[in-house]
């Protein structure tokens, strides 16, 4: 399995409601310091079944996203009960 396949897989899984970070991700994908990648790999997926949205930064600021519909992360994290 890729790098990009572990990293769509993990945030596929994360529930509503929840959040993690790049780092997070990045790390339960085997590569601690790729926070980078996670990033430019979200912000290249068209999927809609992964909740791009749901990978925050480290410091819980919201960092960007390609949106959905025109929604923000703010949007839909709000309507989760995610923040």
């Amino acid at each position: 399995m890729t790098f990009k396949e572990k990293v769509l897989e993990i945030v596929k899984k994360i529930p509503k409601g929840s959040t993690l970070s790049y780092k997070d991700v990045a790390n339960f994908a085997g590569s601690s310091n790729a926070y980078r990648a996670v990033g430019t790999i979200l912000k290249n997926n068209l999927d809609k079944k992964i909740p791009c949205h749901r990978v925050i930064k480290s410091d819980k600021t919201l960092g960007r996203y390609n949106g959905l519909q025109g929604k923000t992360k703010g949007e839909l994290l709000r309507k989760e009960n995610a923040i």
